[in-house]
């Protein structure tokens, strides 16, 4: 009888460590708070201006180096590269984004995940730079799990 209540137990112990692993996740995806206006821009520029230098130099080992793990895990520097081949093929530079503030499309926010939403664009001329980045806290701090960048003449 002692054996069956003791795995009764364990499973139920097993079952119970589980919820709370998942409540703890949730609940610390909950507690992050939306970085204020100078960290998002800081965010913003760092991750398009590293993506834009990889493209320039053809050099995607730093791009890689500061996505968060899951993305790094998924892509190689090789596969960016062959991923982001259109921008090195067609020479954008598009480093003038330095100079200027980022506008954003959407509200930032923190979605049910802990995913840190950043959309929007910089006017530039004669093409507009637009941004649609995802990041999750990684090794401590945001990283990139999903970088999606446009560069177009506006309302294209």
């Amino acid at each position: 009888m002692t054996p069956s209540r003791w795995k009764f137990g364990y499973r139920s112990g097993l079952l119970m460590a589980g919820v709370l692993a998942v409540l703890f996740m949730a609940g610390s995806a909950m507690a992050q708070s939306v970085p204020n206006p100078t960290l998002q821009e800081i965010l913003i520029k760092a991750s398009l201006l590293t993506f834009n230098d990889a493209n320039v130099t053809g050099n995607y080992t730093v791009l890689h180096a500061k996505l968060a793990k899951p993305f790094r895990d998924q892509f190689s520097p090789d596969k960016l590269k062959e991923a982001f081949k259109a921008f090195a093929d067609k020479r954008i530079d598009f480093d003038l984004i330095a100079a200027k503030p980022p506008i954003a499309s959407a509200p930032t926010r923190i979605d049910d995940r802990g995913v840190l939403m950043l959309r929007g664009y910089f006017d530039t001329s004669p093409s507009r730079v637009t941004y649609d980045l995802d990041l999750i806290q990684s090794d401590g701090e945001w990283k990139l799990i999903k970088l999606n960048v446009n560069v177009k003449p506006p309302g294209e």
